[in-house]
């Protein structure tokens, strides 16, 4: 079947893959919650369609859940908040038809409590991509166990459609990259103050002996303290008291303009 894909959410997550779903797909609505955060999302979703070369492509945002009555696909990208998830799953259940699939981004929450909450377990799936979206290949995908071979099917498609490489992995917290990820993250940062090294030290270490893309304490930058620090929490990692302390003082990383470092001049 050809499928209508629809993104609910005005976040990060949420528009990079709205850019991305419009450039493989042509089109793409993108629901948001209020007008000011419909605005912003036109904004960001068309910078990131036009580095993708797909400037004349449709991004249609509305702030109307009524709007995805002829969706086939739609993929929630909210807050990573149980309560709030749930809402809208609720929500976004009652206006789509009946073989339509919902799809959750969660990287850290429970994918059985979630699809209970969508009234469509059957139709189920949590789509875990990474940011920036257009940039990374991998998708997590994990499945309540009353997920149909069509919802499977349906997914595994759809990220090949886009791109993408789709791993099936376990309904567990983190499921595979954040269950390993966040707990070297924050060694990295209980190392730095075991050491006084200072981060570029460390980043540089890992970047060039390890042969990652990015240092860990650049990553948690990256990422943001506070999102990071959330995912921590869900999956029963610790989190070092350094980090709840920048939190606290509104140091979140490169989304505030610093955190392990200093974002102010624009030069990282």
């Amino acid at each position: 079947m050809e499928e209508k894909i629809a993104i609910a959410g005005s976040g990060a997550i949420a528009t990079g893959l709205a850019a991305t779903v419009a450039a493989h797909f042509g089109d793409v609505l993108l629901l948001a919650r209020s007008t000011g955060s419909a605005e912003q999302a036109v904004q960001r979703t068309g910078g990131i369609a036009s580095k993708l070369g797909a400037a004349d492509v449709s991004i249609r945002v509305s702030t109307d859940p009524e709007d995805l009555e002829d969706s086939t696909f739609v993929v929630e990208a909210i807050v990573e908040e149980i309560d709030a998830k749930c809402r809208l799953l609720g929500t976004l259940h009652d206006v789509l038809p009946e073989n339509a699939i919902l799809a959750t981004t969660t990287s850290s929450l429970n994918v059985s409590d979630l699809a209970a909450a969508s009234d469509r377990p059957d139709r189920f799936v949590a789509l875990h991509v990474f940011n920036p979206v257009p940039r990374m290949e991998l998708v997590e995908l994990a499945f309540p166990q009353q997920a149909s071979e069509e919802t499977r099917h349906r997914s595994f498609r759809i990220c090949g459609a886009l791109g993408k490489t789709a791993v099936e992995v376990p309904d567990v917290p983190g499921f595979v990259v954040n269950r390993l990820l966040f707990p070297y993250l924050f060694d990295a940062v209980g190392f730095l103050e075991e050491t006084g090294l200072e981060p570029t030290a460390i980043d540089t270490c890992m970047k060039l002996g390890a042969g990652h893309p990015m240092g860990p304490l650049a990553l948690l930058d990256f990422v943001g303290l506070d999102v990071s620090a959330a995912i921590a929490d869900s999956i029963g990692v610790a989190v070092p008291e350094r980090v709840r302390a920048m939190i606290a003082a509104g140091a979140l990383g490169k989304k505030a303009g610093r955190g392990f470092y200093d974002y102010s001049n624009g030069t990282r």
